[in-house]
């Protein structure tokens, strides 16, 4: 026979106890009640007691940052009960087991930031690596095209390195950008070009007619990236510029040729991060729609991130909502200093999906402001009303190279050519050829946008 339970025992006991003395039995249960009652608040008081802190670096643990030049303190996030109390943060250098006053230095030399927190009851440590190297310069010129037409052409120098994406938005388009390009390239060879997808606003300016010569013609190519995908192929213009393009692999003048597919998956000799210059790289972004067909040719665009030291700079052609959340899915997006808007400045793209994910600083938006060239609806017209509502959750710092007019000639400059440019990888300047005037503060948005009110 199995002996009974310590609970059936009790049950047993206060059922006699209750019998023999109901007024005790009723005493014994009260005291009960409040010793319980003064243990679970015990426990809570313990429990607020204790500090619920988030202490948590921002930015990498290693960055680098270029000679002569002095760290910018990216720091910590520190959050107790809720509360930022990151000012509570005592942050200290060491060059070895030396304390010094800042990063700063005209050597090579790697430093360690130290951060510590003492809180209340919490008492903790982060550490970054900083590297001080030969980290260079780099340029980020937005090109107006020289017509009134919207399209895409951004000239990269990074160091030493020329980098082209993209010869929108005519024909005619690739003499302007070529005499702006050879300002920069002495030596007639592109190191990188990237064509981000097979639209008339991003590639025509690569062919070639009897009287202007494209890009392709116009400069020796050491590595070309373009689109895995179309839906334009047997189109005259993909096929114009597919001839071309293998005509002048054939010939060397484009030494490599990879698509966006073969940087991915490291196919071909192709790679998914190039080193352009010191202390600068450029990756290729994966998105699904290299692998995938889509209904939308935008979709297909090739997405690179640009890196200097710790600064981040971000490219995703002209990528939809269904390109960016895939974006988003399958890289690990860092927070932006440079956001080339995306398509155009479209309400299609610059979706919440992504913008949330980057954050960025600085947008930059080729288009021709107010052309009723792809939409009769002025609120859609780029930028769109939709897109600047988005983006102006996380900056006014928006230019946009060029904005249509009612004369014969269809255009003026807005900010121009604009310029991004960074030297140590921190700090940044944006300037126009024209003006440096942010886009909420121009006659064109006063008279045909209005700035988000979050």
């Amino acid at each position: 026979m199995a002996k009974k339970s310590t609970t059936s025992k009790l049950l047993k006991q206060g059922k006699k106890m209750a019998k023999k003395n109901p007024k005790g039995f009723l005493v014994v249960i009260i005291v009960l009640i409040v010793l319980a009652a003064i243990a679970a608040a015990g426990f809570l008081a313990f429990r607020n007691a204790r500090p619920n802190v988030s202490f948590t670096l921002i930015g990498p643990k290693e960055t680098s940052i270029a000679l002569n030049s002095t760290y910018k303190e990216r720091g910590t996030k520190a959050m107790y009960n809720g509360k930022d109390v990151t000012e509570r943060v005592v942050t200290t250098y060491y060059l070895g087991d030396a304390k010094v006053n800042a990063i700063t230095t005209e050597e090579e030399a790697t430093f360690t930031v130290k951060y510590k927190l003492d809180f209340q009851k919490y008492s903790g440590e982060l550490e970054r690596k900083v590297k001080v190297t030969a980290l260079e310069a780099i340029d980020i010129n937005f090109l107006e095209l020289g017509n009134k037409y919207t399209g895409d052409s951004t000239f990269i120098k990074a160091g030493s390195t020329d980098i082209l994406i993209d010869a929108g938005s005519r024909q005619s388009s690739a003499s302007t950008i070529a005499s702006f390009v050879d300002t920069y390239c002495e030596d007639g060879i592109l190191e990188y070009v990237i064509a981000t997808h097979a639209h008339q606003d991003h590639i025509e300016g690569f062919t070639s007619t009897n009287t202007n010569p494209g890009i392709f013609d116009r400069y020796k190519i050491d590595t070309l990236i373009d689109f895995a995908l179309s839906n334009n192929e047997g189109k005259a213009l993909h096929t114009k510029y597919c001839e071309k393009r293998d005509a002048k692999v054939a010939s060397g003048d484009i030494a490599h040729h990879y698509t966006a597919a073969d940087c991915i998956a490291g196919t071909n000799g192709a790679k998914k991060t190039y080193e352009i210059a010191a202390g600068i790289t450029m990756e290729i972004l994966d998105q699904k729609f290299y692998r995938e067909k889509s209904s939308d040719e935008n979709d297909y665009s090739v997405c690179a991130m640009f890196t200097q030291g710790d600064n981040h700079y971000l490219f995703t052609g002209d990528l939809e909502e269904k390109g960016e959340a895939s974006l988003v899915e399958l890289n690990n997006l860092p927070q932006v200093e440079l956001f080339k808007g995306g398509h155009h400045g479209s309400y299609t793209a610059n979706t919440d999906t992504l913008l949330n994910v980057i954050k960025p600083k600085t947008v930059c938006i080729c288009c021709c402001a107010g052309s009723d060239e792809y939409t009769k609806n002025p609120d859609n017209m780029f930028p769109a009303q939709l897109a600047v509502n988005r983006i102006g959750k996380w900056t006014d710092k928006v230019y946009v190279t060029t904005v249509a007019t009612d004369d014969e000639k269809g255009y003026k400059s807005m900010n121009g050519n604009i310029k991004f440019r960074c030297d140590d990888g921190i700090n940044y300047v944006v300037t126009g050829s024209n003006n440096s005037t942010i886009l909420k503060d121009t006659e064109w948005f006063k008279n045909n946008r209005t700035w988000p009110s979050n």
